[in-house]
């Protein structure tokens, strides 16, 4: 992979070429480099989920999942890849899942972020709350934007 360039960020069928791709890279990071459980990563919630891939130059460089819930859409899963990382492409994938969310009609918006992802998503309006808890042996902090 080359150098990363503004990533085009799209919605895609998760049983799509692109979907695959996305959940190839998203399994490569949880599960591959962080270790988490596949029955813990994997869920039914894929199977419903709206996804979104960035890609740049060529490659899919990103991945998340919104899952739209009766009390919030819930972001979630969002992977980029090594070489892509600190360049802005998980801000970029956030803004246009609050966009989506948002243009269905949902202005509650819910994640669990990794303890050291809290900043960014603070810059994206997320507020913390509750407890500091650890899921997949990792620390995590519930926001939400409502």
């Amino acid at each position: 992979m080359r150098g990363v360039s503004t990533p085009l960020v799209l919605s895609v069928p998760f049983d799509s070429d692109l979907g695959r791709l996305g959940f190839a890279l998203r399994t490569g990071v949880f599960v591959g480099e962080q270790h988490v459980p596949p029955e813990l990563e994997h869920d039914a919630h894929d199977a419903t989920a709206t996804h979104v891939v960035a890609i740049s130059d060529g490659d899919v460089v990103g991945v998340l999942r919104i899952v739209f819930l009766p009390q919030h859409a819930k972001i979630g899963r969002v992977a980029v890849c090594r070489a892509a990382r600190g360049k802005g492409v998980a801000s970029a994938m956030m803004r246009f899942a609050m966009a989506l969310a948002q243009e269905r009609g949902e202005s509650r918006l819910y994640l669990t972020s990794q303890l050291d992802k809290v900043g960014m998503y603070e810059r994206l309006g997320f507020t913390p709350f509750g407890e500091e808890f650890v899921e997949a042996g990792m620390p995590h902090m519930e926001m939400k934007t409502y």
